[in-house]
């Protein structure tokens, strides 16, 4: 119970402190936010700049504008558009789906094609599937996703045309096929991550004492994988797997700009651009506030996954 309130504490904590940080980055980039909200320079006047400071609390301190704005998200606020002039929470509404649907699809993609190569590199250690495996994903780890992005379309939407070049689609079917090369795209860098990991942690494994004992006592090697090396190896690489799919919530803002997606990474482009600030503080704080459920559902799943972590916390 203490450990519990403890971790919410820190939730809580973590997730002012990212707000605050949030919040005061705004207020310290370049330029006035007046001139943003009146726009035309010829209604810059002084009555028109005070009552403008007035109506967004911007002749108050900066203390008193984060509590305002902290107690407006609390209640489900988070503003209203400078560019749009709409809610906010509206302009995510129809964001938020194109997203997670790409963040799922790439998801599922560099987990089952990352383990399956790590699981087939380990057990080919220092044979050729193994030395080919891991130079194609050190490759692949070490290119920028936007690069990827660009020789993705020019092969196979522009040259090949079996995909569009940019859009999101319409309907379920439509958006998955719209979606694949952004998925490819940023999953490809996971993937390769995931399977060097996936590699590393079996061959950890195989080497371990209780693995030597099993072999000792004449378990074939297909039960002995099976049973003591994918069994014991699963906990790392699904904790890895949950960090980068985190992860990859800021890592759409590129892959959405090169294809053209409408999607949260897009409309934080376009916020930053056009100084949007709500637009941008209340996306930043829902990446952080994904970010920190992910990790925590991570924690807590992860007794469920490795029962040994489950009885070293009852004996600590």
């Amino acid at each position: 119970m203490t450990a519990l309130l403890w971790r919410l504490g820190a939730l809580v904590l973590t997730l002012a402190v990212s707000s605050f940080v949030i919040f005061g980055s705004m207020h310290a980039a370049p330029g006035d936010p007046v001139s943003f909200l009146i726009g035309n320079p010829e209604n810059m006047t002084p009555e028109r700049i005070a009552a403008v400071r007035e109506q967004y609390h911007l002749d108050e301190s900066l203390a008193s504008q984060y509590l305002l704005w902290a107690k407006d998200v609390l209640h489900g606020d988070l503003g209203t558009s400078f560019v749009y002039q709409q809610p906010v929470t509206d302009l995510l509404g129809t964001r938020v789906p194109v997203t997670l649907t790409l963040v799922a699809l790439a998801g599922v993609m560099f987990v089952t094609v990352g383990v399956l190569l790590g699981t087939v590199s380990a057990l080919r250690r220092g044979r050729t599937a193994d030395t080919l495996i891991t130079g194609a994903t050190t490759f692949a780890n070490s290119v920028p996703n936007f690069v990827v992005a660009l020789v993705l379309v020019s092969v196979f939407a522009v040259n090949l045309r079996w995909f569009e070049v940019t859009g999101d689609g319409e309907g379920f079917a439509d958006r998955l096929y719209h979606l694949t090369l952004p998925a490819v795209a940023l999953a490809l860098g996971a993937l390769a991550l995931i399977s060097r990991v996936t590699r590393q942690t079996m061959i950890e494994q195989h080497g371990l004492e209780h693995t030597e004992v099993a072999r000792s006592y004449g378990l074939s090697p297909r039960k002995i994988v099976w049973r003591h090396v994918v069994r014991n190896s699963i906990g790392p690489v699904v904790t890895m797997c949950g960090l980068v799919l985190a992860g990859m919530l800021a890592g759409t803002v590129v892959i959405e700009s090169v294809f053209g997606l409408n999607g949260v990474g897009g409309l934080l482009v376009d916020a930053i651009n056009t100084h949007d600030f709500p637009v941008v503080q209340a996306i930043l704080l829902s990446m952080v506030i994904a970010y920190m459920a992910v990790t925590t559902l991570i924690d807590l799943l992860y007794p469920l996954i490795d029962a040994r972590t489950a009885v070293r916390s009852d004996v600590a």
